[in-house]
């Protein structure tokens, strides 16, 4: 006997959006529901499988039997299986049995579901995001915190690996743990945003996140969805914004998530062209699919809404957008002009930047990891642009990444790698990572990247990231770099916190400190760091002392500071061309002793009033080795870096 009552929360209108492509809030929809029928408390169930025989939902109630909770197949040929079954509540273990045209029982877990089992064939759970928000104040001003007007600094976090129980290595911290130890540690540093590596479930903890099975669902291996709400809420109360990476652009094979989900190609294309990626072993959403397009849109809504997420960084966009993407000759098939775009995930992503933007505006980013010279990601889609707020600067990475790797007496063959970032800063709102990818898989942590004894190896990075902060664009630090991990990045490993223990790393952690607060303090950092009025080259061309000096530059006249970048490993007298008018004095310095530097005090010792390359007076300077320092324009009141700290409190 079928103990399933019919019920729909579906309107003909939801229909008509689910099949057009443009219904954007199907986790209202689809899922378990806790509701009532008929005076009875229960849940309501619903699952889009248009090609099943015949859908059930089994679970813990019914010993994970299909004869007895067989859904009903709507009359509208959309394809979706609803019913209400009393009596359920919430933690109520389900999956759907669902009999497919062949006869096969496939055990499916819930694509809308809220919470998973931790297990390699974990069930569904029924359950809530219900959360009692503290941020409303976060919520009313954010936009002044994500706008491309604001300074965007980012500390990107895997949660299983940045800190673990001390005294069991191998427990994570849960999300509330994490937030009581993580919220003081982002305010200290200054950083303005964190990103959290995939907090939606997934089975296996080598993809670290990005082979996505519960689309819905916070993992559960920190804790509960509250759990999760809780540490957005902390810290939002704390005025640091909050990015989630989301995966849109593939999903694995496991026998109870989206893959063959009614026996049929439903979320996936059915070309193995289109639909199977060759690197990761995944299989690729069909964007084509009307469908599948609600179900991802809705899916970057409910991450907006129900957890108050300020952005999405959009994982792998390169493989969504290029057919061609790992394939060889012969694998791929060219689109309808004989081009190696995917028009229809370009389509998709449209519409999902026009979807989120229209709702949210200004107060959310979505960022796109994305690494060819695809045009116009960030521009607006009424204009042919694909419509992302930033994009990833992979170029600027590469080249900065493969310039200090290089050894000093080779520097000058790879000099123009640092300047060449400027023939397209202003192409796209880029955003500047030096991310989880770059510390793994053999490629070195970023301190051993560096060439040299262990002073030069820190002095290296340390003016790294005085080009990093004062260069035009968002900025992105993976966890650990921040001090200067040795090991590379390992997932099942808590970052090694007790480096901070030696003046080298603590010195390093220091500079970033104060980097922090310079972006976030000084307009001239920020500001124009989308646009040609921000940025000027003063000196760009000085292979052999491998010199490297620009100006940046805010709304104000007066608002100037100048950049200089010695890379090579001796100190160096040095003579700068200057506009008339303008006097200078030094602010900061990455060789000073605070940053466990060598101590040499940069100091103008001559200002002249004759033309120097093209400027009509000039300054000299003494450059510490490996080093960046930057200068201010001086002003009445004298400029001192403590008043920077002072803002930190």
């Amino acid at each position: 006997m079928n103990s399933v009552k019919t019920y729909t929360l579906f309107t003909d209108q939801d229909i008509y959006l689910f099949k057009e492509g443009k219904h954007y809030k199907l986790y209202d929809k689809f899922g378990a529901h806790s509701t009532e029928k008929d005076g009875v408390k229960g849940v309501y169930f619903s699952v889009w499988a248009p090609n099943a025989k015949k859908v059930s939902v089994i679970g813990n109630f019914n010993n994970w039997n299909d004869k007895d909770h067989i859904l009903f197949p709507r009359w509208d040929e959309s394809g979706i299986w609803e019913g209400f079954i009393a009596g359920l509540t919430w933690g109520t273990l389900y999956k759907y049995a669902i009999e497919t045209a062949r006869g096969e029982i496939l055990e499916k877990s819930d694509p809308y579901a809220l919470s998973w089992e931790q297990n390699i064939q974990a069930a569904s759970l029924v359950s809530t995001t219900w959360y009692e928000w503290d941020d409303k104040d976060w919520l009313e001003n954010r936009w002044k915190k994500n706008s491309l007007n604001a300074p965007v600094s980012v500390y990107e976090l895997h949660l299983a690996s940045w800190l673990r129980e001390g005294d069991n290595p191998n427990l994570f911290l849960n999300y509330r743990d994490v937030a009581r130890k993580l919220v003081p540690y982002i305010k200290e540093m200054g950083f303005t945003h964190v990103e959290f590596m995939p907090v939606m479930e997934y089975p296996y903890d080598p993809s670290w996140g990005y082979q996505i099975t519960g689309f819905y669902a916070a993992t559960s291996r920190f804790g509960s969805p509250q759990d999760l709400m809780f540490l957005v809420d902390q810290l939002h109360k704390n005025d640091i914004g909050v990015i989630l990476d989301w995966v849109p652009s593939h999903f694995p094979g496991d026998a109870n998530g989206l893959h063959r989900f009614d026996g049929s190609y439903l979320y996936e294309h059915e070309d193995p062209r289109k639909g199977f990626h060759p690197d990761w072993k995944s299989y690729i959403f069909n964007y084509g699919r009307n469908e599948v397009k609600s179900f991802l849109i809705s899916n970057a809504m409910f991450w907006f809404e129900r957890y108050h997420a300020d952005g999405l960084r959009v994982d792998a966009v390169t493989s969504m957008l290029h057919l061609d993407y790992s394939r060889n000759e012969g694998e791929w098939e060219p689109n309808i002009y004989g081009g190696n775009v995917n028009l229809e995930a370009k389509t998709f992503l449209q519409e999902f930047n026009t979807a989120v933007y229209k709702e949210f505006g200004d107060n959310i980013i979505t960022i796109a990891e994305e690494s060819s010279d695809f045009p116009m990601l960030t521009k607006p889609v009424h204009d042919g642009g694909v419509g992302f707020g930033m994009k990833w600067m992979m170029g600027w990475m590469h080249d900065t990444l493969d310039y200090f790797k290089e050894n000093y007496d080779n520097r000058k063959f790879q000099h123009h790698k640092l300047t060449f970032a400027s023939m397209y800063m202003y192409n796209e709102n880029y955003m500047m990572p030096l991310s989880h990818d770059e510390v793994v898989h053999g490629k070195a942590s970023l301190i051993y990247k560096m060439p040299g004894d262990e002073w030069q190896k820190f002095a290296n990075l340390r003016a790294l990231y005085v080009y990093m902060f004062t260069h035009p664009g968002a900025k992105l630090l993976f966890m650990g770099d921040e001090f200067g991990q040795t090991r590379e990045w390992n997932f099942t490993q808590s970052l090694d916190w007790h480096l901070l223990q030696y003046p080298v790393h603590k010195g390093l952690q220091t500079l970033v400190k104060d980097l922090n607060h310079i972006y976030r303090y000084e307009t001239a950092f920020y500001a124009n760091q989308f646009n040609k009025n921000g940025f000027e080259w003063v000196q760009a061309d000085d292979l052999e002392n491998s010199v490297y000096v620009y100006v940046r530059k805010g709304k104000r006249r007066d608002d100037v500071f100048m950049v200089i970048l010695n890379l090579k490993p001796q100190a160096l007298d040095y003579k700068i061309g200057v506009h008339a008018g303008t006097y200078w004095e030094v602010i900061f310095n990455s060789d000073d002793e605070r940053y466990n530097g060598s101590g040499v005090v940069p100091n103008i010792f001559k200002e002249e009033n004759e033309e120097y390359l093209g400027h009509p007076k000039s300054i000299s300077i003494n450059l510490p080795p490996l080093s960046g320092i930057i200068l201010r324009q001086k002003k009445d009141k004298k400029y001192k870096l403590n008043r920077i700290k002072q803002h930190k409190r």
